[in-house]
């Protein structure tokens, strides 16, 4: 059976940088950053964290799916975003998911933390004050319950799943997504990921890690637009953030069909596992599985016009990831864009994200900045630090790397 094109029908996004697509590509254009300070929970002196990539409150007028009365439930953040990405995506892509087709459509749309938020208050209030559970705590903390809620919103009967690859999540439901589309169970699918993990226990167990940023000893605080600083000699972790993005994929022969029309194909892909530390990534294995997504794809390194990387801001994550374009592309690497450096790490929403802002720039001919760079003398790379670059891109590179090695990269390809 011969593979079928994956066409990318729409997509939508939420992050640190706005709440409006368009508007989110402009201040990315711009240089600016969405990073402030952190505002989620009362802040201790002695809180290791201060800043974090927070995203602001939406009108929910405009869909009735948001009614207080609808989401009265759904306490937890991370249902509200979904619903509202989901619902974008596929005004964006065209698709009407009726009765006929719903049977058709799968869901793979995920979260890597869930929504922890609503145990951590029912626990708070039964230890304060005794009082039980609100019946729709679990429901609010059970990670496929998103997936549930975007098939109770759509109508989508199709296969659903989970896809939790930490912070590769976002990237690897479209992967698994293109999964069911070519084994034909499946002709549509509603794939991404969303996390709003700025709850206190959770942000300051990356801090405890060593994972996310704080200031250096003794040196006073940084502004917190200038704290991201992925591929940076002064990188000092990850800045935590919230965010949410859906992408819609669909077969060829589907949009054929609907009269759907597509500028952008997922051309290839590959996961691996490094199988060796929790965290600290394993250059072998995140190299092998970009050496896989390009071959996948059916193409050579030298026909990557563009990457955009995870480059989270770590010390090891960042030169492990920087290596491994090394030793694949050697003097011709492509340049590479790291989107975290303007909005932060949204963990598993993080690179449905970036793979949209990627595709944006793909369709406008325009590679985002690296923020906030200072060259590392052992990293050698084009990280696009002098501000937005025009640039044609047929095929870009996006990687994703999350917690337990769980690799994920695709090969985006822009149909003219």
């Amino acid at each position: 059976m011969g593979l079928k094109k994956t066409l990318i029908l729409g997509y939508d996004a939420v992050s640190s940088l706005g709440t409006d697509l368009d508007a989110q590509w402009q201040k990315a254009v711009a240089g600016d950053c969405g990073i402030g300070r952190l505002t989620r929970f009362p802040l201790s002196d002695n809180f290791p964290v201060r800043v974090a990539g927070e995203v602001a409150e939406i009108d929910a007028r405009p869909y009735p799916f948001l009614q207080p009365r609808e989401m009265a439930h759904w306490t937890s953040p991370i249902f509200k975003y979904a619903l509202l990405v989901v619902h974008r995506a596929l005004q964006r892509s065209g698709i009407e998911i009726t009765k006929d087709i719903a049977p058709r459509v799968a869901i793979t749309f995920s979260s890597a933390v869930g929504g922890l938020d609503a145990v951590l208050q029912a626990d708070r209030l039964m230890v304060a004050d005794g009082k039980m559970p609100h019946p729709f705590t679990n429901p609010n903390s059970c990670i496929n319950m998103v997936g549930g809620k975007v098939s109770i919103l759509t109508g989508a009967t199709g296969p659903i799943t989970s896809t939790i690859t930490a912070c590769a999540t976002g990237i690897t439901s479209l992967i698994v997504g293109e999964m069911l589309l070519q084994r034909n169970m499946a002709d549509v699918v509603i794939g991404g990921a969303v996390d709003f993990p700025l709850v206190e226990p959770i942000v300051a167990g990356f801090a405890t890690m060593n994972g996310a940023y704080r200031p250096k000893e003794g040196q006073p605080e940084d502004p917190p637009e200038k704290t991201s600083r992925p591929f940076s000699v002064n990188r000092r972790g990850f800045v935590v953030s919230e965010g949410a993005g859906c992408i819609i994929l669909a077969t060829d022969e589907f949009a054929k069909a609907h009269g759907l029309p597509s500028r952008m194909e997922m051309a290839g892909w590959a996961m691996t596992s490094d199988a060796s530390h929790f965290v600290s990534p394993n250059l072998k294995t995140v190299q092998r599985c970009i050496e896989e997504a390009i071959a996948n794809a059916g193409l050579k390194p030298d026909d990557i016009d563009a990457v955009n990387a995870h480059a989270t801001s770590t010390k090891i994550g960042d030169k492990v990831e920087a290596d491994a374009l090394k030793n694949i592309f050697g003097a011709k690497l492509p340049p590479v864009s790291a989107n975290k450096s303007q909005m932060g790490h949204a963990m598993g929403a993080s690179s449905a994200i970036e793979a949209i802002l990627a595709m944006e720039g793909m369709l406008k001919d325009t590679l985002l900045p690296t923020i906030n760079y200072s060259p590392d003398k052992e990293i050698e790379i084009d990280c696009v630090a002098e501000g937005v670059r025009k640039l044609k891109q047929e095929f870009v590179l996006k990687n994703a790397f999350g917690f337990g090695g769980c690799n994920s990269c695709i090969i985006l390809r822009r149909i003219d």
